[in-house]
């Protein structure tokens, strides 16, 4: 490899001389600009569906330049990360796959793996020897170019879930890259990535959108909006995320989070039965366990 580490997460010549970013928001924009910071990238292109995203990232730095899904933009590049939502991926590997060089690593921000890993095997056979898929941990409510951090990465967990048939170089490739942002990464097989973040990402998304959305067709929301605090801001802060990025990671995990959401109805169903029957001490026993454990997470104890 071109580059050597001094030591864990700091790297003496790394760089990728041409990256590619399919989306240039706050996941895709984010990581082209802390590899500008840690002076890790040459040229970064940008690819997207909105010209104005695309200028706005210009305007911001984010991207060196526009380019086009064709050989001239893809054919040479050292890295091209997919950092669209999880349901346009299958299309942009069919569109890509005849114009990716023999050496160009790929990979992906999705929140969901298996589905990914499912397309490139179908879209990209060829190349799937150096797409490696990842997950970076590290998502906000804001969207867009605009969004963009060059920090976002810094402490954060990024998971891969490499294939067997990736190459120890590709593989490299892309943990180092993260690892440049600032990352800390992980490793994981996609069908247990995807059951994991079923329960700690995907349905707390559900709930918190589907406590806003039923609010809001109540006769009477601005009453309760009126009096909603800090409790209501709090848990639903993640309702404000980007609705298609979700539809897609709720359709694309739906098995495991159909799992999750049977489990977390059976705590619901456990707690009506302690409302029903006035059981403060079935209720109390619930919310010491849960304060217990919040806080031992809140504390790293649990990480």
């Amino acid at each position: 490899m071109p580059w050597k580490r001094r030591w864990p997460g700091s790297f003496v010549g790394f760089r990728l001389d041409k990256i590619v970013v399919f989306g240039v928001g706050l996941i895709g924009g984010s990581f082209a600009l802390a590899l500008k910071k840690a002076g890790a990238a040459g040229e970064v292109v940008g690819i997207g569906r909105s010209r104005a995203t695309l200028d706005e990232a210009l305007r911001l730095g984010l991207i060196d330049r526009v380019g086009a899904c064709d050989a001239a933009t893809l054919g040479d590049a050292d890295l091209v990360l997919l950092a669209t939502p999880v349901g346009q991926m299958s299309a942009l590997m069919q569109a890509m796959a005849p114009h990716l060089g023999p050496q160009t690593a790929i990979t992906d921000g999705g929140s969901t793996k298996s589905d990914v890993v499912a397309a490139v095997r179908e879209r990209l056979p060829r190349h799937a020897a150096r797409f490696v898929p990842a997950h970076p941990i590290a998502g906000a409510e804001n969207s867009g170019a605009a969004a963009a951090l060059a920090d976002l990465y810094v402490g954060r967990k990024v998971v891969l879930t490499p294939l067997p048939e990736n190459v120890p170089e590709a593989v490299a490739r892309v943990r180092d890259a993260w690892t440049a942002c600032g990352a800390t990464v992980h490793e994981m097989a996609p069908s247990r990535h995807d059951q994991v973040f079923a329960a700690v990402s995907h349905l707390p998304h559900l709930l918190s959108f589907a406590l806003v959305h039923d609010l809001a067709q109540r006769e009477n929301r601005e009453e309760f909006f009126r009096f909603a605090a800090s409790g209501f801001r709090d848990f639903t802060r993640i309702a404000a995320s980007h609705p298609e990025m979700w539809r897609d990671i709720c359709i694309a995990n739906k098995g495991a989070l159909l799992g999750e959401l049977e489990q977390y109805q059976r705590q619901l169903d456990e707690l009506r039965r302690a409302l029903q029957a006035g059981d403060a001490a079935a209720l109390e026993a619930v919310f010491d366990e849960a304060r217990t454990v919040r806080r031992a997470w809140a504390e790293g104890k649990l990480a």
